[in-house]
């Protein structure tokens, strides 16, 4: 009997648990009910609503992270550092948008500050929620930011040449606009020489955009650079320095047909040899005794002609000519030697430096070294005018004594220059007449006008 009494007992719990949720729910939907929002619900309403908040959801982040401020060149970088870079064998680190990385979404940038990269933003969209009042640029955009600039000829190329390479592995794909950034930093133009070698590269005008009014900008697809060359394989560098160098002679009118066969009256192979002379920094102290020296030397082997070509005074064709018509180059390190890369693969360099370098420039000094290995050439060494004794005035910090010496002007030692002179002109002579003697007129190489792209 006290069995059955807690059954009933236990039964009668249970319906009154039972009511009490049933009732707790019926307040509820009669709150729902009740509810401003729910007497306004349809749909359609609901749709509108959802769509209109991912609108405005959209995340900008500033451009650069000042998180690694300090290690942008180590590995970090600042730019755009929420996003992982797609990695491919023998190809620059790039971002692809839109991608499956990007899960479908359009790559944004709003602002266009000129002196603080943190003031400029970038966000991921989708195509059918892009940031209110977005402006979308349609076609292929090329996003670049570089640690160095896009005037300096040899920085800049370092900039852009990822996008060369990009282009020839992706079927020879041409950009609609450039945007380039500087540390974050929003730039407007190339250099006129970059400018001109992307424009000989992807033909027509080259635009860089400015974003002329304040905005948010969203690209129908981009491509993003942020490493420079990186970790673009030698094979690749090889093939992207051919199609530049290839295009460029196209566009200058310069036909490579049988180039570096040519012989004197003689049958003697010619060697041309190019002293590229530059003002002011790093330009030699005395280029007449320079050229002097160089001058006796040419006329030793049978077959060279010298010229010398003043850099800054140059166009940018004229250096193309000049360089297609160089065997051995000569030349204080700078910017100028950046136009080895209109030279034939195996080309030599000569390259001097003024005091100090050697000493305290750090792994910079070596930049044409790199660019010669990474287009072909070959680099013959380099003249370190000896430092002796440290003269600046900041002898215990090296960078800041650097910083004294970098602009000096270059000497000279003629016994030096000369026997220096005298192996390399051999030594060219010595392949070109093993070339001549193979007949490679007939094998089409480097020297081909069947451009890549």
């Amino acid at each position: 009997m006290e069995a059955l009494n807690k059954q009933k007992n236990s039964r009668h719990l249970s319906k009154l648990v039972i009511s009490i949720f049933l009732l707790f729910v019926i307040l509820i939907l009669l709150h729902l009910q009740a509810s401003p929002i729910n007497s306004s619900y349809s749909p359609a309403s609901s749709g509108i609503t959802l769509i209109s908040r991912l609108h405005d959801s959209v995340t900008f982040l500033p451009l650069k992270d000042l998180r690694f401020a300090e290690t942008a060149m180590e590995g970090n970088t600042w730019f755009m550092s929420s996003l992982n870079d797609t990695r491919e064998k023998n190809e620059a680190e790039y971002l692809y948008f839109p991608s499956q990385a990007s899960k479908g979404r359009l790559l944004c940038i709003m602002g266009r500050d000129k002196a603080d990269g943190t003031k400029n933003s970038y966000a991921l969209a989708w195509p059918e929620t892009l940031p209110n009042s977005a402006t979308l640029l349609k076609g292929l955009t090329f996003v670049s930011d570089t640690y160095f600039d896009y005037k300096n000829l040899w920085h800049g190329l370092c900039a852009v040449a990822p996008f060369v390479g990009w282009s020839i592995k992706n079927g020879c794909m041409m950009p609609d606009r450039w945007v380039l950034f500087h540390r974050g930093e929003l730039r407007d133009r190339m250099g006129l020489w970059l400018h001109q070698l992307m424009e000989t590269n992807f033909g027509g005008d080259v635009e860089v955009e400015g974003f002329e009014r304040e905005g948010r900008y969203c690209f129908e697809r981009a491509v993003v650079m942020r490493h420079n060359l990186g970790s673009m394989g030698k094979a690749r560098k090889l093939e992207m320095f051919d199609s530049l160098r290839c295009k460029a002679r196209r566009f200058c009118g310069l036909n490579p047909a049988g180039k570096g066969l040519e012989v004197n009256e003689r049958g003697k192979p010619i060697i041309r040899l190019t002293l590229l002379m530059r003002r002011g920094s790093r330009s030699f102290k005395n280029p007449t005794a320079v050229i002097q020296i160089f001058a006796k030397e040419c006329e030793r082997v049978e077959g060279c002609i010298l010229n010398v070509s003043q850099s800054e005074d140059l166009r940018f064709c004229d250096q193309v000519r000049v360089m297609t018509n160089t065997d051995v180059i000569a030349t204080p390190h700078g910017a100028q030697l950046t136009n080895m890369l209109f030279m034939d693969q195996n080309s030599s360099v000569m390259e001097f430096f003024p005091r100090g370098w050697f000493e305290l420039a750090g792994v910079d000094k070596y930049a044409h070294h790199w660019m010669a290995d990474q287009s072909g050439m070959r680099h013959q060494g380099s003249w370190w005018e000896p430092l002796d004794e440290k003269e600046c005035p900041f002898p215990q910090h090296d960078p800041d004594c650097f910083n004294f010496y970098k602009d000096g002007q270059v000497g000279h030692n003629e016994t030096f220059f000369a026997e220096w002179a005298t192996s390399v002109l051999n030594q060219v002579r010595s392949s070109k007449l093993e070339q001549v003697a193979k007949n490679p007129i007939t094998t089409p190489g480097a020297n081909s006008d069947a451009c890549v792209c």
